[in-house]
């Protein structure tokens, strides 16, 4: 059977992370949501997105095809009833369609003449940004047990102070000493290649993805996740980093999300609380106005290649696009367009010529190109969000 993911009606609602990703490729628990479908699966994907993202997320669609709506994260029961699917059956959890089985081209679907299949069963679905680190828990609990099912964890170095270490797995390679790590609340995942440095304090639900460093002396709350070759230091609670990104000094990043290759100067700091308690409001790209979260708690959510400088400071429920590098004193203002250069002060255009030198550079160190795909898709980006900037 052929698998395809496809965005689904949340792609602009996951804005600024799906200016230059699939929905399927956001990471939230261990994985991204590819990587999950995959797992349970046993078979590769290919995915339905965007024109400009084709390029480098094409589709593959054969004369039999199960359709995925990538915003729901699988499970055993759910992967089950996508496998039986027959011609002309789809799945559904209430109004939303979860998967579908067709044989004919996407612009000729009509759910009226298919087979309503109701699925009942708890399942969960990232529709917004701030739903990426909230359900984020859970969605480690899950991966933890996908992960690890049938498998033995590297032994812990005794230096370490642990609580609950049947609820620690460590994978090959990983490096950890005189550290205290406490899975008494959620597991705590150190994969291939990871370091968690000396000093560091470390609760669970916790994910350390691979060749990932928690850096000396850090103080990390779950549920976070530090997705591949990313780093980080000082104070974090309930956060996701995608992969490739740094908040590698002292400041505090709480319920935030940050996209690939982002770089958070020392110092940096982000409010997750309204000073008079009151619920967050999160810049909407799908209504492009505020929109109401339910939360109380709420940070960053910082797009792909975004950078602050030393001492920023971030206010509550503040969206920064793709390739904005912002800095100085005072708080920006609570929406930073994609593609701005400044800070309290005011933005100019932060135009794609420098922008393309500054992530070839970063890039590189990591040793990963930059590529005439990434260029095109940031160029796309660049021109998509002229509207948000002010000249």
């Amino acid at each position: 059977m052929n698998y395809i993911l496809f965005d689904g009606p949340s792609r602009n609602s996951l804005l600024p992370f799906t200016y230059t990703r699939p929905v399927a490729d956001i990471r939230v628990g261990i994985l991204t949501i590819r990587e999950k479908w995959e797992a349970y699966l046993q078979f590769t994907t290919t995915t339905v997105t965007e024109a400009y993202l084709s390029d480098k997320y094409p589709m593959v669609e054969m004369d039999e095809n199960i359709m995925i709506n990538a915003s729901f994260l699988p499970n055993l029961e759910l992967v089950e009833m996508v496998k039986n699917l027959k011609e002309n059956q789809a799945i559904f959890k209430e109004e939303n369609v979860i998967a579908f089985f067709t044989k004919e081209a996407q612009d000729d679907i009509n759910f009226e003449d298919y087979e309503a299949i109701e699925f009942h069963d708890d399942v969960i679905e990232i529709n917004n940004t701030w739903g990426i680190f909230s359900k984020n828990g859970l969605a480690i609990q899950e991966d933890f047990s996908l992960l690890t099912k049938g498998r033995r964890s590297q032994s812990i170095p005794a230096s370490n102070n642990i609580i609950a270490a049947e609820n620690i797995f460590i994978e090959e390679g990983a490096k950890l000493e005189f550290a205290t790590l406490n899975a008494s609340k959620g597991p705590i995942y150190i994969g291939k290649n990871a370091e968690i440095m000396e000093g560091s304090v470390i609760r669970g639900p916790f994910a350390l993805c691979e060749s990932a460093t928690v850096n000396l002396s850090a103080k990390i709350y779950g549920p976070t996740t530090i997705g591949p070759h990313s780093k980080v230091g000082g104070e974090v609670n309930n956060s996701v980093l995608f992969g490739y990104s740094n908040k590698g000094h002292d400041g505090f990043l709480g319920n935030s999300v940050l996209g690939e290759w982002c770089n958070l100067g020392a110092d940096t700091n982000t409010s997750n609380l309204k000073n008079n308690y009151a619920e967050v409001r999160l810049w909407d790209y799908q209504t492009e106005g505020f929109a109401k979260t339910g939360l109380q708690f709420c940070g960053l959510m910082m797009g792909d290649h975004s950078k602050s400088g030393i001492n920023a400071m971030f206010n509550t429920g503040t969206v920064v696009g793709v390739s904005a590098n912002i800095f100085g004193s005072g708080f920006p203002r609570n929406f930073v367009p994609s593609f701005s250069w400044g800070g309290s002060a005011g933005f100019t255009p932060y135009l794609t010529k420098k922008a393309f030198e500054v992530a070839k550079v970063v890039m590189l160190r990591r040793r990963v190109e930059f590529s005439e795909q990434d260029k095109a898709i940031l160029e796309h980006v660049f021109e998509e969000t002229k509207k948000y900037r002010r000249v």
